[in-house]
């Protein structure tokens, strides 16, 4: 899964949008001013998302392409290769992980409208 192929995957969620607001390098990805994924373009061989704290030590111990997130809560936050061999459908559904993780913690009536929206995404895949 190239850069291109996760920005437009993480843009295809409801109301999310990218900026970078560490430096020049750093592509964050957000719903409402919440960051759910981040994507180093320096070292675009390193996703960073979040999930629950037991899915993210669960995932560590199964993949050895994810592991604790270099500068954020590593209970929650994992950074994944995309160099090693994990399939790109299992990619994705990390980042719908992670997307809905942060919509679960939003008031509730964000929450409830965006997870109205949240039955497909822009390539008509069920999330």
């Amino acid at each position: 899964m190239n850069i291109e192929e996760i920005r437009e995957y993480c843009l295809s969620m409801p109301e999310a949008t990218e900026d970078l607001p560490f430096d020049e390098v750093t592509l964050v990805f957000r719903v409402r001013r919440k960051i759910f994924a981040i994507l180093p373009l320096d070292t675009p061989r390193w996703l960073v998302v979040r999930s629950s704290e037991d899915y993210a030590s669960e995932l560590r111990e199964k993949y050895e392409e994810i592991l604790p997130a270099y500068h954020m809560n590593k209970k929650y936050w994992s950074q994944i290769d995309l160099e090693g061999n994990l399939r790109y459908d299992f990619i994705k559904s990390l980042i719908r992980r992670s997307y809905k993780e942060i919509v679960s913690k939003l008031p509730k009536a964000v929450r409830i409208q965006l997870e109205s929206l949240l039955t497909y995404d822009n390539q008509g895949e069920r999330i």
